[in-house]
């Protein structure tokens, strides 16, 4: 299966074909527990029940839940399809899941024979409602921008939901967010190279997030603190500078702590504020000298969902998890990069795990 994660925007061009000349960096962590089995009981709710999901056309629902990398697709699994067991580690790089099915209906004509379809969907249900799980094979960065917009004009004209989430990792964009912080927005920003902060479209809409299950005194119990532990950040250091030839400290990786996990994850619900993330296809990344400060974090595809949803008249909303937190300023950007895609490697299960189910909470309140 192809997968193209958002940490494609973290490697400048040079560093990574450097690496991959040699071969893939796969960093490596001795702290893995399973992502436990989910208590619904604890905040007296029930699981999403899967539904039958029929092949070849996409079928309507209330809502949509679109995500992006395989990390992200095994959380999603776990809470809306099989929380009733543990998700070993090892299950973050799977590249398929039962009762998926593969969507790739009317695909246009690309130069990149590899991208043969569109991604895989699953329908579930909450309460009462349908919710159409989406595993996107389609991104900004590849095939690109005409395409990704295409397939979500294409699911809101097929499927038509009232809502579309999309729940994946992120970039950081403030030191105060440490690995594991979740962030839920109803707007996107476009970042244009060349251009002012001022010039980058925005794309809002009238969604606010309901906090009415992720505000429950027991919905903290279900979150899962991100296993970082100074061993770990240590070893990760060491095999970063082992890899690329380096001898970086890993106080300068590592500025403020921010890539070790919270006691308890933080949610930031940013709708009522109406504070966006920034989009971006190509290498940009926040640092500890605040030049991205004013979103909420940075990722590789929403503000093209804002953008199709608005013209359509569709509410959206972002949940984005906190993978790959701030990076020091004082180093280079190719440093930067590598170090956020190893974390990312690292902790992007545990990260999109809260993520997910945030996203489950925020449906759960809304949809009846």
């Amino acid at each position: 299966m192809t997968d193209r994660p958002h940490v494609t925007r973290l490697f400048a061009p040079e560093l990574a074909q450097a690496a991959e000349a040699r071969k893939k960096f796969e960093p490596t962590i001795t702290n893995t527990p399973d992502i436990p089995a989910i208590n619904w009981s604890v905040i007296g709710k029930q699981a999403p029940k899967s539904l039958s999901t029929p092949a070849g056309e996409l079928p309507a629902a209330d809502a949509v839940v679109i995500t992006w990398a395989s990390a992200e697709w095994a959380a999603l699994e776990h809470v809306f399809c099989a929380s009733d067991k543990a998700m070993p580690y090892s299950q973050r790089t799977n590249g398929t899941w039962p009762g998926w099915q593969q969507y790739d209906k009317d695909m246009p004509a690309h130069s990149d024979n590899t991208w043969t379809y569109w991604g895989y969907y699953k329908l579930v249900q909450i309460n009462n409602s349908k919710v159409l799980l989406f595993k996107s094979n389609t991104h900004l960065d590849w095939p690109g921008e005409t395409f990704l917009s295409d397939l979500i004009s294409r699911i809101i004209s097929v499927v038509k939901p009232k809502l579309i989430i999309s729940a994946g990792t992120a970039g950081g964009a403030k030191p105060a967010d440490h690995i594991g912080t979740v962030s839920i927005v109803r707007a996107g920003t476009m970042y244009e190279t060349g251009q002012p902060e001022s010039k980058w479209p925005t794309y809002s809409n009238g969604w606010n997030a309901d906090w009415g299950v992720a505000g429950l005194p027991g919905f903290s119990k279900l979150l899962f603190p991100i296993p970082t532990t100074e061993g770990d950040l240590s070893s990760l250091c060491s095999q970063f500078n082992s890899f690329y030839g380096t001898s970086f400290p890993l106080s300068e990786l590592n500025p403020g702590n921010v890539n070790m996990g919270d006691a308890a994850p933080v949610l930031h619900n940013q709708t009522a504020a109406g504070t966006a993330l920034l989009t971006t296809s190509t290498f940009v990344v926040a640092t500890t000298a605040g030049n991205l400060a004013d979103f909420a974090s940075v990722e590789m595809d929403d503000a093209v969902i804002g953008e199709a949803c608005a013209a359509a008249g569709t509410h959206f909303g972002f949940v984005r998890n906190i993978s790959d937190p701030v990076q020091n300023a004082a180093l280079p950007a190719k440093i930067q990069g590598a170090w956020g895609s190893a974390v990312y490697t690292s902790y992007g299960l545990y990260t999109s795990y809260n993520g997910a189910l945030v996203a489950w909470a925020l449906l759960d309140a809304q949809l009846k």
